[in-house]
């Protein structure tokens, strides 16, 4: 067998380690290639960051307009209500979490005019005066504060003086009966409903108190609620 000279290795060996050419051809399908890919991927981010921008803004403006509706009454409940007699003005704050229904309907009722021209038709004193709806207004003997039959029951710090309520009713009743406490009274045994308070012109409603009536305990001279007015603030309620 022949020898192969270490020249001619040398030189085979130099040959196999230089690398093959790449053709431009390649290159630029390549380069094409990589530009397409980058096109690609801007083209998906610009169509889809948007969108993921405006289904964010989306979810926030239902999260926020699903918490403005969550307790929408509550939060747009006036707190104060103003009450102009023909004796003089009474401030009244409202408990705007005591009893909703009965306070959103009270609300309602002042802010239509319903009170506007109602007369207090019993004044009881030491227990209250009451005015509202006439077919509400029951009997004599319901407002009556009876000694013998009233005095087993115990006082409720709910029920102290110069305090807001009405009378439970049905609930589908129409009218309402609008009554402020003149003195600690016995609890009721759920028939009053207390929902606000006196803060300004206890002397006001100490006057109704004193008015004459007769033996059903109507006022002999009318006194009369001109209008009942609802205000968000102490500040304009006073």
């Amino acid at each position: 067998m022949a020898r192969i000279k270490p020249q001619a290795l040398l030189q085979q060996s130099k040959k196999k380690k230089t690398p093959s050419r790449i053709s431009v051809t390649t290159i630029i399908t390549f380069t094409l290639i990589v530009i397409l890919i980058a096109l690609s991927l801007y083209a998906a981010y610009q169509y889809w960051y948007p969108r993921q921008i405006n289904d964010l803004h989306t979810n926030l403006n239902n999260f926020e307009q699903a918490a403005m509706f969550e307790e929408p009454k509550k939060a747009s409940r006036p707190s104060y209500a103003v009450l102009d007699t023909s004796k003089g003005s009474v401030t009244l704050e409202i408990y705007k979490d005591a009893f909703p229904e009965v306070v959103d309907k009270f609300i309602n009722l002042c802010q239509n005019g319903y009170f506007k021209g109602v007369l207090f038709h019993h004044v009881v004193k030491n227990y209250a005066i009451l005015g509202g709806a006439k077919q509400t207004q029951g009997t004599a003997e319901d407002w009556t504060l009876k000694e013998q039959s009233q005095s087993h029951l115990a006082i409720s710090p709910k029920h102290e003086a110069f305090m807001l309520g009405t009378k439970t009713t049905k609930e589908d009743s129409e009218g309402f009966e609008l009554l402020i406490t003149t003195a600690p009274i016995p609890d009721q045994n759920g028939k009053l409903i207390l929902f606000g308070r006196v803060i300004k012109g206890e002397d006001v409603v100490q006057e109704i108190e004193e008015v004459e009536t007769d033996e059903n305990y109507q006022p002999k001279v009318p006194v009369e609620i001109n209008d009942v007015t609802v205000k968000q603030d102490l500040w304009t309620a006073v």
